[in-house]
């Protein structure tokens, strides 16, 4: 019998080739009654079979659908078009400054007022589009997942994300009283707004919470690339049919318990460890959105919280003390 998995002499890797496999395209489960109709275009893709399943479609949009995709593109348009209209409409110099423009939120003295457009104004509405598109596809994500009498877990996961966003842009500028205190629209302003917060309060990398986060993101890195490595490493003997081999002896499943067991001893099941990896995921943004939440409102300098709290050491005097010069002799008041 022709082994593909040895032909040519070679060894069958899994790293960057799949197998194929390529039959008739299916709709999926029925809908359930009062359920509006999906897309019937469907067909294959070899492309999209390197990266996942060959088949593509169809689609299920639905209203909620549809009118998050109209609020997304309101909102990046209103973003797109203010960041085109500061380099004067220049195409060329929209392309070559893209990285560096920004849509920034009202100044600070605007408060929780609603700015002139072109002072804050673009910033709020963009920002109001944005998040009904996301709250809606949130609302889209959960539907699906109940229509097809999944869990929710999805939608949920979804959910600690969004509440970092909210936190951001929305919850915490509003705990602070101003709109300015929002995270501006674009890449490097986005990264430079997280760096002028973190010189602002003290260093962000004393807050507590988001240590935690830290460690859940990159806890999450590593449990992902454990599971993700041991199933190809197990592939060659069909390690991705997870059911089937969960219930036989000698199978993918057995002996990439027993690689675990015999490296770190123990090792986690096939249901244990997407729960491990669904949790350190949504921990990483819950416990980042608390420690933005804190910072400002409750803590205003995480260096000073971190010494008075015994985690972050006092730096060293390096200058004597300067004396009032009011104090000093010989000086006519």
């Amino acid at each position: 019998m022709f082994d593909y998995r040895t032909a040519f002499g070679t060894e069958y890797q899994n790293l960057f080739n799949r197998i194929h496999v390529e039959g008739p395209l299916d709709d999926g489960a029925p809908l359930k009654w009062g359920s509006e109709n999906r897309g019937t275009r469907k067909f294959s893709s070899i492309l999209m079979g390197f990266i996942g399943a060959a088949q593509v479609g169809p689609f299920y949009l639905g209203t909620v659908g549809i009118a998050s995709l109209i609020c997304g593109f309101i909102a990046f348009e209103i973003i797109g078009l203010n960041m085109l209209a500061s380099v004067n409409w220049d195409p060329i110099q929209f392309i070559r400054q893209l990285p560096w423009l920004a849509l920034e939120p009202p100044a600070p003295s605007y408060g929780l007022h609603i700015p002139p457009l072109a002072l804050g104004g673009w910033w709020l509405m963009a920002g109001f589009f944005l998040t009904a598109a996301i709250l809606l596809w949130w609302v889209r994500v959960y539907q699906r997942a109940r229509a097809l009498g999944m869990g929710t877990h999805v939608a949920w996961a979804f959910a600690s994300a969004i509440f970092l966003y909210l936190v951001d842009g929305f919850i915490r500028p509003l705990l602070m009283g101003s709109w300015g205190e929002g995270v501006p629209f674009g890449i490097f302003a986005h990264l430079d707004w997280t760096a002028a917060f973190s010189v602002r309060y003290g260093n962000l990398y004393y807050d507590p919470f988001h240590m935690l986060s830290i460690v859940f993101l990159y806890g999450s890195t590593l449990l992902f690339a454990m599971h993700g490595g041991t199933i190809l490493a197990v592939g060659r003997f069909w390690g991705e049919r997870e059911i089937e081999l969960t219930v036989d002896r000698g199978t993918a499943a057995e002996r990439a318990g027993i690689f675990w067991r015999w490296i770190m001893g123990f090792n986690a099941t096939y249901e244990s460890i997407h729960r491990w990896a669904w949790w350190f995921a949504v921990l990483c943004t819950l416990t980042g959105g608390i420690g933005i939440l804190l910072t400002g409102t409750v803590v205003d300098n995480w260096y000073l919280w971190g010494v008075k709290h015994h985690i972050a050491p006092m730096y060293p005097r390096v200058y004597q003390p300067i004396p009032d010069p009011g104090l000093l002799r010989g000086v006519v008041g």
